[in-house]
């Protein structure tokens, strides 16, 4: 590990000197791409030079305590030549949670699908109120939130909602909400005070660019049909929505903004191209981790991993065993710390994967 972590602190000077030649700083191009490479290197780097620093320290100061012939003198130097030890050892586990693989989508913008599951109508009002929490979780994050396609309910619910957020490590901040959501609650139609269980179902895609998947004319379909709900006499004179088949995958995406067929047909492959390269990586994924379960779930959005507990104001996360309390909190978009606990869990069980 400190070999690979001081090849990486030796790639990071090399970089450093070539910032700061002429040549490099005429070429915009070389100079962003080595900047890049720098950045992302850095805690690395960083983190190796104080290991290397401390270890230095350590060594003086064992060889003066070893040489002094002064016993408070001696002790002096000691004491300070094991502080230099406990501290490496921080650094070693430091370095080898720098170290780990990191998630080549967690910097990228993504798109996020909610859906109304099992339960009909309190399952749509559910499903709603995990949009505002998402919504409200996006904005305390300062991140960007474009509606792409939202079929609501005439009781205020949601059937599905697809949404574009964009901005630093929005992937990264989501991610773990794939899955299935459970609630536990008297609905406001129930006139026996029985507690119902519903479900919606959340999905976060990582935003694919153009040059991340490919989709070939050939294999999609593309259907131009007038668009529903409210919207005037542009939806009954106006073919705007948009709907594109991917024969591969059997993906299919349906956007309507109601205004542009252009705008319509936009965003519809900004999903499209997100959802094949989901699928296509989880494939991938799947193939190479089929003995390996992580901690925090597979990601498949067929699997339980939250439940919502009304009565008791309980939010449990059946991935990590966790549970919080703070139900009203959590639901109007609170969920740092859930988020948080997430991470750090998946991170211990790559950390445990590795030894």
């Amino acid at each position: 590990m400190l070999k690979k972590a001081g090849a990486i602190y030796d790639r990071y000077q090399y970089l450093s000197e070539k910032l700061a030649q002429t040549e490099t700083l005429e070429d915009m191009d070389t100079w962003r791409k080595f900047s890049k490479e720098q950045a992302d290197i850095a805690d690395v780097a960083e983190k190796y030079a104080e290991y290397t620093a401390v270890e230095r320290d350590m060594r003086m100061a064992f060889e003066t305590a070893e040489a002094e012939t002064d016993a408070e003198m001696k002790k002096l130097f000691n004491d300070e030549a094991y502080a230099c030890k406990d501290r490496l050892s921080e650094i070693v586990n430091e370095l080898k949670i720098l170290l780990l693989p990191k998630d080549k989508n967690d910097e990228k913008s993504c798109i996020l699908e909610v859906r109304a599951g099992t339960g009909g109508e309190e399952a749509a009002l559910f499903a709603g109120e995990l949009c505002r929490m998402y919504l409200n979780y996006c904005a305390a994050h300062r991140l960007k939130v474009e509606e792409i396609e939202i079929s609501a309910t005439e009781l205020g619910g949601v059937k599905e909602a697809v949404y574009g957020v964009s901005g630093g490590g929005a992937y990264k901040l989501l991610k773990y909400e794939s899955g299935v959501h459970r609630v536990q609650r008297v609905p406001a139609t129930e006139t026996q005070g029985r507690i119902h269980t519903s479900a919606a179902t959340v999905a976060v895609l990582p935003e694919a660019e153009e040059v991340d998947v490919e989709i070939n004319e050939k294999d999609i379909r593309i259907d131009i049909f007038h668009s529903g709900g409210a919207g005037g006499q542009n939806v009954n004179k106006v073919a705007s929505a948009v709907r594109i088949t991917h024969f591969p995958t059997g993906i299919v995406v349906t956007c309507q903004d109601e205004r542009s067929q252009l705008k319509n047909k936009e965003r519809a492959f900004k999903v499209l191209r997100s959802r094949v390269y989901d699928f296509y990586n989880g494939q991938n994924a799947k193939a190479r981790e089929e003995n390996r379960r992580s901690m925090v779930g597979t990601g498949d959005r067929s699997e339980r991993i939250r439940t919502y507990n009304f009565p008791q104001s309980r939010v449990t996360d059946h991935r990590i065993g966790l549970s919080q309390y703070n139900l009203d909190a959590f639901i109007a978009g609170d969920i740092d710390s859930m988020v948080e606990a997430l991470a750090i869990a998946d991170r211990e069980a790559m950390l445990a994967s590795q030894e």
